[in-house]
């Protein structure tokens, strides 16, 4: 019942994690993002491979440019304030830049890149190490909903766990 339990919650907990995060205070961007298992001493959670988080953000920028629009700091501001915390504290990370499928591919990488390094660079700025913290630009390679290429869902910021 308890491995029924815990299957059940990992599928809501990936479909909750399926659209991009436009809000979030920093306590439930810790969840999202802190491994579980990490911390567990039990013998039923010692042979558990943790497995890397990630989260989608809404992350949004001046058109055309890497430049971040003010009405996005305040969630990169908790997801900062996140990242200090006891639970993730130690914790590296992976800053993706996505785009839609408008333009060409070398144009959508090179501009993912900058808006992944702005906001590295943004939260550095917050006092988060830049040795935690790697920046990769995904162009339209990874499109969340590639049967709609154009869609802004595709435009946004992944986090991911590294260790």
């Amino acid at each position: 019942m308890k491995h029924l339990s815990f299957l059940l919650l990992s599928a809501l907990s990936f479909l909750a994690q399926a659209q991009p995060v436009k809000s979030a205070t920093s306590e439930e961007l810790i969840e999202r993002l802190a491994v579980p298992f990490a911390n567990t001493r039990s013998l039923t959670a010692r042979n558990l491979e943790p497995q890397p988080r990630s989260l989608d953000l809404v992350i949004q920028f001046e058109f055309d440019s890497a430049k971040l629009k003010s009405e996005s700091k305040p969630l990169l501001d908790n997801l900062s304030t996140a990242l200090k915390s006891d639970r993730l504290k130690s914790i590296q990370f992976k800053v993706e830049g996505h785009t839609d499928a408008k333009g060409t591919e070398a144009y959508n990488q090179n501009l993912s890149l900058k808006r992944a390094n702005a906001v590295v660079d943004y939260m550095t700025q917050q006092g988060i190490e830049a040795d935690r913290l790697k920046a990769e630009g995904k162009g339209f390679a990874e499109l969340l909903v590639p049967e709609k290429p154009l869609a802004m869902e595709n435009r946004r910021v992944r986090i991911s766990t590294t260790q």
